[in-house]
């Protein structure tokens, strides 16, 4: 009996290891649930107006053309509260961009019900946190935040997806076109927002993204927009090669080098506006007929060219000179301040870095980058977890793995175009921060322009400019004046009842 009982003990005891390992197996497994959501009721003031909302954050699927859930996509979803029909309400679809950026940036900095504590500049500021949103457009639309694979707690979920099928998939201008414009109508459908106005926004390479989406959800998903808002735009593959690049870059010299007080005196003494408007009409007609000649512009005319330069840029003439007028961007935040011991930001070039040595060509790391990485960062972390109860083991990607990213056959700002041809009630509104020296101001000016080159339908396009850098509503002052702008632009596009679509 005895031998029999160790026996069983002994068996006991081997299971209760197996079951042990396995249960420690599972816990060190890090995943997230294909699809999942978690509900919470909060309430916030708006433009001095209490307002209650509900927040609904989790994942949803996408699948393969043979059905299969392939990735999930990690979303939040604002909607104010006591709002018997959206069919009427605005629905804003939010992306930001990288490629491989979550959608953490404009969801607590610039539209979202609450934003990360900063100064009013944008700089951080401890303890950390979130604080109420006073100009969040929440009061007027309702708004989804979506993060493409890899990044926020979007992952892949196909263990059998090997990087190449990845990559086709996912990773590349047109593969994230298409599969978020499948996730989308998923979004919709589910949500019940088929009859509501909808509206893409987006941030860098978002303004890619949503300009092709505009498009594909036209033409794959049957589904018409009301208003495109792109922020700080990219080239959305309208190219600017050659002098009309190097030229472009200067109304942008001249904004940082206002900011920093480095142009002359009687620049300074201006407002801003006043000098990007000399600094703009040069570059039209004068400096960008000169770069074209190229080196075979005379001498006297290259002279003249590199004093106007130095003038509105704060850079020296032989520094042009010898650049043979065409002066990176990268040497641009170098040289600038290098004076006096600062490198300039290349997002915001508000923000100041310090180099290991004053020689050289560029900065070590971007100021403004690791500024907002600081501030951000514990932010987002805390109000998902905390505020918002969606608590999980996987890493919240600022930036995820998504590269290789496949840019060939960008066409989306024709995309924009033709969406826009096929639509009479689509709009497009571009916002802009002046002191951005990656996304320029007027290089996205120029995009604009040169969006629709026939010019019939400049009226449903506009441009925002803002005193401040990639991310403009990180200033107190911008944050009010951006979310205006949106409320406006949604009440310019929303169309009247009974109003025909067409021309």
């Amino acid at each position: 009996m005895t031998e029999i009982l160790s026996k069983m003990n002994k068996i006991y005891f081997s299971i209760l290891l197996v079951v042990g390992f396995c249960l420690t197996l599972n816990a060190q497994n890090r995943s997230l649930p294909v699809e999942t959501d978690t509900t919470t009721k909060h309430s916030t003031t708006i433009k001095g107006q209490r307002i209650n909302y509900t927040a609904k954050t989790g994942t949803m699927p996408v699948w393969d053309d043979k059905g299969k859930a392939v990735a999930s996509l990690f979303y939040t979803y604002y909607t104010r509260d006591g709002i018997s029909d959206r069919s009427k309400r605005p629905l804003v679809i939010s992306f930001n961009g990288g490629p491989g950026s979550a959608s953490v940036w404009m969801h607590i900095a610039y539209t979202g019900p609450q934003v990360l504590k900063i100064d009013d500049e944008g700089y951080p500021v401890q303890p950390y946190g979130i604080k109420e949103n006073p100009h969040s457009i929440l009061d007027v639309a309702d708004i989804v935040f979506v993060n493409p694979v890899n990044t926020g707690y979007s992952r892949i979920v196909d263990e059998e997806m090997d990087k190449e099928k990845a990559k086709k998939m996912f990773f590349g201008v047109n593969a994230d076109i298409k599969y978020l414009a499948e996730w989308i109508n998923t979004f919709v459908t589910r949500e019940n927002r088929w009859l509501s106005p909808k509206y893409l926004i987006g941030e860098s390479y978002g303004t890619t993204r949503v300009s092709g989406l505009a498009l594909a959800l036209q033409n794959q998903q049957w589904m018409y927009l009301n208003g495109v808002i792109l922020v700080s735009p990219t080239d959305l593959g309208i190219e600017r090669d050659g002098p009309i690049d190097a030229a472009n870059r200067l109304p942008y010299f001249t904004a940082a080098a206002w900011y920093q007080k480095a142009l002359p005196a009687d620049l300074q003494a201006k407002d801003l506006d006043e000098v990007l408007a000399e600094s703009e009409e040069y570059t039209i007609n004068e400096l960008i007929p000169i770069m074209a000649m190229g080196g075979f512009v005379s001498d006297e005319k290259r002279e003249a060219a590199a004093e106007k330069m130095a003038y509105y840029s704060g850079l020296s003439k032989d520094i042009i000179l010898k650049s043979n007028l065409d002066v990176s961007t990268r040497f641009f935040w170098k040289e600038l301040l290098r004076d006096k011991g600062f490198t300039i930001g290349r997002l915001d070039s508000r923000y100041l870095g310090i180099d290991k040595m004053d020689a050289g060509s560029s900065p070590d790391y971007n100021s403004e980058l690791t500024s907002w990485l600081h501030s951000f960062t514990p932010a987002i972390n805390y109000y998902l977890r905390e505020h918002l109860g969606f608590k999980t083991d996987i890493k919240y990607n600022m930036f995820g793995p998504v590269r290789p990213w496949d840019r060939t056959n960008d066409n989306t700002g024709e995309n924009l175009r033709q969406a826009m041809a096929q639509n009479p009630y689509l709009k497009v509104m571009v916002q802009s921060g002046y002191y951005d020296g990656a996304t320029t101001y007027f290089d996205a000016k120029y995009t604009m322009w040169h969006l629709d080159l026939s010019g019939k339908m400049k009226d449903r396009m506009s441009f925002k400019g803002y005193r401040s850098g990639h991310m403009m509503y990180l200033r107190a002052e911008d944050l009010q004046k951006a979310n205006d702008d949106i409320r406006a632009f949604l009440e310019d596009s929303m169309v009247g009842e009974n109003v025909p679509a067409k021309y």
